[in-house]
């Protein structure tokens, strides 16, 4: 059915909400986010290398990280808040999704026809883990050398913080059910046997239990969220710090 969706509402909440409708711009890196699945992974390398730039990262895997929980931070923000404030998530089919590398929120990613389904967690669960992180985990572990863990862990990180950033929104606007649904809603999403060991969520505040490998970069620190309390010192030999899933 078509969406009884306030998209624009949705978007208030912060740039990570935001979804553009409509046909998408022109640009090298845009692409269907299917085409980006099913193998054409030009805008992905696009996207990691400008991260890894951005960071001065001296490792790949550190790009590919904070790259995958961007796009993760996008895609459960948008449900979620779709979920939360109208009761109805939009259908985000990787076919009719467009995602541009070199864009950054709101305008990275565009729907070119916007259907709505009833916002249960099971048909969020399908929407975005099925249809969007579990291909994503798959392309990137195709190209890079990267833990499984690891980005469950992000997916898992976004997850809490699209949850922690409506309910924020929810007090500051009077809005509390819609942060009541926000917080119920990543509650039944974290029971899920591909989420419910990346971390523990307690209200919003979530503590993970595998890290992003942010605080590897340059200026790097460790997040909010992160299993380490302050960043770990490499091994004489450069192994990972236990507990940094990479």
């Amino acid at each position: 059915m078509k969406a009884p969706l306030d998209l624009a509402e949705v978007g208030s909440v912060g740039g990570f909400f935001a979804l553009r409708t409509g046909t998408p711009p022109g640009g090298a890196q845009v692409a269907s986010l299917a085409r980006v699945y099913a193998g054409d992974d030009g805008p992905l390398a696009f996207r990691v290398d400008k991260v890894a730039a951005r960071l001065g990262a001296p490792d790949t895997r550190i790009a590919v990280s904070v790259a995958q929980l961007g796009l993760a931070a996008r895609l459960w923000s948008v449900a979620l808040g779709s979920a939360a404030l109208h009761g109805v998530v939009p259908v985000l089919d990787p076919a009719l999704l467009h995602w541009d590398a070199d864009g950054s929120s709101p305008d990275d990613l565009w729907l070119t026809d916007v259907t709505t389904r009833p916002a249960d967690a099971a048909s969020v669960r399908e929407i975005v883990k099925d249809g969007h992180l579990a291909p994503l985990a798959d392309a990137l572990r195709t190209r890079y050398r990267i833990s499984a863990a690891l980005l469950w862990g992000n997916a898992g990180s976004a997850l809490a913080g699209a949850a922690r950033e409506l309910d924020t929104w929810a007090r500051r606007t009077g809005r509390t059910d819609a942060g009541e649904r926000a917080r119920a809603l990543a509650v039944e999403l974290f029971d899920h046997p591909d989420l419910r060991g990346t971390g523990t969520l307690r209200g919003t505040a979530f503590r993970r239990r595998s890290c992003c490998l942010y605080y590897r970069c340059p200026d790097g620190g460790v997040c909010g969220d992160c299993c380490f309390e302050r960043p770990p010192q490499r091994s004489v030999r450069g192994s990972s710090p236990r507990g940094a899933s990479g």
